[in-house]
């Protein structure tokens, strides 16, 4: 019962599921070895974290050449499959060349290849037969490389939006087709899998939702009095909508009293947020609190009555998760996987990219009496326990691994 797990940079603050769904698995008796390109330890501010990357193996550490001279002679051992794998990276990396920015090109997909290579060799001397690779873009790239080089079984979680944005360029039919099994984290995602595969394959397409661990949500603090406070978290990046929000809070605030906005986490749009803050007169309604830990963020959902998404593209958010969980309902965009979390007892949800309908959302959560709202929070509450218990997902992932995804 042991496994490889590969993720590009890990851990990350914002890769929390992937360490609760590790030490879900551990819990359950699997042995668990963590594999990551790259570092991100100077960004770690939670304590689990910070041990989670000392729990993980860095490859890239000392740089691609000492990389390489590890993992090269193990693939070259193996001349026929290093080959094969060879031939596959760069018939990816041709697709890559056309795609966005960030899929890559044939020259990436050499370094690919060179890093499945010591992947491989970690893999048989640490006898780890199955890879799983979070993410399906450059981890799981890699994860196929080293199964082919390696003769391995690998697997991978498709999250979202970035692998379904350029499915051609990230050759997501070419690693589901190849794959033991391959998992979505929403009905939504599996859809879009189904896509890019052929028929033949879907029965090893697979949902299985990322989790959180309701231990850490005790029973819910009492919504908090006063006037609308709303919260929304998330990077501060073009996907999340957050401009769109400022629109939003302006068009709502002619209506309701006291409304306040407290927005946590930070990112390239921050400068841009705070002069459109500034220029609609909304200082005194939005709040940008920077980033928070998990203690930060949880108190920021308690002061709050409900989260607000205004996303244009999502997976399904463990924002949303964690509100829930917090006993808050929420007012989100209709995208991706949120419609298959957020119903109409639990939340608000509107059409994307519209500020007008966001804001109508906001007036209706504002006219709702304080125990609407509560009973609203409270079967958001039932809902996400139900089906986002970590150790309950970690368990239809271990049958898959157990079964290697036959069905």
């Amino acid at each position: 019962m042991k496994l490889a797990y590969l993720v590009n940079s890990y851990p990350l603050p914002s890769h929390t599921f992937i360490r609760r769904e590790v030490q879900a698995l551990e819990r359950m008796g699997w042995q668990i070895h963590r594999f990551a390109m790259r570092s991100a330890h100077d960004t770690l501010v939670e304590a689990a974290d910070i041990a989670e990357d000392g729990r993980t193996e860095h490859l890239l550490k000392h740089g691609l050449l000492r990389l390489a001279r590890q993992g090269l002679p193990f693939a070259l051992r193996r001349p026929r499959a290093a080959l094969r794998a060879l031939r596959l990276a760069l018939a990816c990396g041709a697709r890559g060349a056309g795609g966005p920015a960030g899929t890559g090109g044939r020259l990436r997909h050499l370094v690919y290849w060179v890093e499945a290579a010591e992947v491989a060799r970690r893999c048989h001397a640490l006898r780890l037969p199955h890879i799983h690779a979070h993410f399906g873009t450059n981890s799981a790239t890699v994860a196929m490389l080293a199964a082919e080089i390696g003769g391995l079984g690998y697997s991978f979680t498709t999250h979202g939006p970035e692998e379904f944005d350029a499915p051609h360029a990230h050759s997501l039919g070419e690693k589901t087709a190849r794959a033991a099994f391959s998992v979505a984290i929403s009905s939504f995602g599996r859809s879009q899998l189904c896509r890019w595969t052929g028929f033949a394959h879907w029965p090893r397409l697979h949902v299985v939702h990322c989790g959180i661990e309701p231990w850490r949500f005790p029973e819910p603090a009492p919504l908090p009095g006063g006037p609308l406070h709303l919260v929304a978290i998330g990077r501060l990046a073009e996907q999340k909508g957050f401009p769109l929000l400022v629109e939003a809070m302006a068009l709502a605030a002619r209506d309701v009293p006291g409304l306040h906005l407290t927005l946590v986490g930070d990112g390239p749009f921050r400068p841009a947020l705070e002069r459109q803050i500034a220029r609609a007169g909304l200082d005194g309604q939005i709040t940008l609190a920077g980033w928070k830990d998990e203690t930060g963020v949880r108190e920021a959902l308690a002061a709050a009555h409900a989260l607000v998404l205004p996303s244009f593209a999502e997976g399904l958010p463990m924002v949303v998760m964690e509100a829930f969980a917090a006993g808050r309902p929420a007012i989100a965009t209709a995208i991706a996987g949120v419609p298959e979390l957020v119903t109409p007892d639990t939340g608000w949800l509107v059409p994307a990219g519209d500020p007008a309908a966001l804001a109508g959302a906001i007036r209706q959560a504002a006219a709702t009496p304080q125990g609407t709202l509560a009973r609203m929070g409270r079967a958001a509450r039932e809902r996400v326990l139900a089906r986002h218990d970590i150790d309950r997902e970690a368990e239809k992932l271990a049958a898959l691994f157990a079964s290697k995804g036959n069905p």
